[in-house]
C-alpha cells in the first residue's frame, strides 16, 4: 500500500524514516523516486547504499528530531515502516507535526506500523497476545493520534491485519 501510493507521482521525492536495509525504499528508488533516508544504524546505511548508490542516506537517530541536513527540503511523500513505535505517543504527534513542515502542498506522510484503529482493538489484542506482548514498544492507536493532531491535517487509517495498519496524513 505504501509502495503504491508513493509511486502515484513520477519522480517523487521520498523521505524514508528508519529505512533499515532499504527493502521498501530500494523498490521506490528503482521505480524512479528520488530517495532521502534517515537511519540510526551505519551498518544498515552501508547495506542500503549498495542498493541505492545515488540516494541521500543520513546516519541519524530520528528520536532526536529531524537532522539539520533536511530541514529545508520538501518531499512528496514521507514514509516510515515499523519504526515510529519507538516514540512515545506525544513524541509521535510532535514528530508527525514536524514532518508535515517538510511536505509539498499535496504531499503525504505514510506510516505503516504495528497499530490499531481504536483503543478497544488495542486492548483486545494486548489481552489475546499477552504472552508475546512487548511492553517496551509504544504501538499507536489511530483514533488517539487523530485527536492529538488538529484540524489542519487530513487523516486516514487503513487496517492491514489484526495488529497493523497504515496511517496516512496530509495537510488540508
Amino acid at each position: 500500500m505504501i509502495f503504491i501510493q508513493a509511486r502515484e507521482k513520477d519522480n517523487a521525492k521520498v523521505l524514508d524514516i528508519g529505512f533499515g536495509t532499504g527493502i521498501l525504499t530500494t523498490q521506490l528508488y528503482n521505480s524512479g523516486c528520488n530517495i532521502t533516508g534517515i537511519d540510526f544504524s551505519s551498518n544498515m546505511i552501508d547495506i542500503a547504499k549498495q542498493k541505492m548508490p545515488n540516494a541521500t542516506l543520513i546516519n541519524w537517530d530520528f528520536t532526536k528530531g529531524l537532522p539539520y541536513e533536511i530541514r529545508n527540503y520538501k518531499f512528496d511523500y514521507i514514509i516510515s515502516t515499523y519504526a515510529i513505535h519507538h516514540l512515545k505517543d506525544k513524541e509521535k504527534v510532535d514528530f508527525i507535526k514536524s514532518l508535515s513542515t517538510l511536505l509539498f502542498e499535496k504531499g503525504k506522510i505514510l506510516i505503516g506500523d504495528i497499530s490499531f484503529e481504536t483503543s478497544s482493538e488495542f486492548e483486545k489484542s494486548k489481552e489475546k497476545y499477552k504472552e508475546y506482548w512487548d511492553n517496551d514498544e509504544v504501538y499507536f492507536i489511530a483514533e488517539e493520534i487523530k485527536k492529538d493532531l488538529n484540524y489542519k491535517y487530513f487523516y486516514e487509517y487503513t487496517k492491514i491485519s489484526h495488529c497493523a495498519g497504515v496511517l496516512t496524513i496530509s495537510n488540508r
